[in-house]
């Protein structure tokens, strides 16, 4: 009986919980980078392609500054104040090389976002600089 307690008490400190994850054998969605760079489809050398490329830049920036504890507008607004046109609101619960650990706080019933409130989700760097670049019109 002992040793079944002391195998049981072993397991349960070297068990390890995936950050994001709602229990132990649970693991956070991971919303990964589009194959293709959203700037991808606009003409090289042009205006609209270097504009979006300015974006791009202003959107690593952003993605890149974000830290525990911070909040963020994840639709309707990604990269601005959470204001009153932001739908899905969100915080960044941790950080990781080339993630971010994102819990869904808030969201009005007309965002996609809206079943998920206190659900976490990681996001590659480049799917939150995706979602900066659609949400500024690119």
């Amino acid at each position: 009986m002992r040793l079944l307690l002391v195998l049981v008490v072993a397991s349960g400190c070297t068990a390890t919980r995936d950050r994001g994850a709602s229990d132990i054998l649970a693991r956070a969605q991971m919303y990964k980078a589009p194959a293709e760079p959203r700037c991808a489809k606009f003409k090289p050398g042009g205006a609209p392609a270097q504009q979006c490329a300015d974006a791009k830049y202003l959107g690593e920036i952003y993605v890149r500054r974000l830290s525990a504890g911070d909040e963020v507008c994840l639709e309707g607004g990604f990269g601005d104040s959470p204001g009153a046109a932001c739908l899905a609101r969100a915080a960044v619960v941790d950080t990781a090389t080339n993630r971010v650990l994102l819990e869904v706080r808030q969201a009005k019933p007309e965002s996609k976002w809206f079943q998920n409130e206190q659900h976490q989700f990681w996001f590659e760097e480049g799917a939150l600089l995706d979602l900066y670049l659609a949400d500024h019109g690119y």
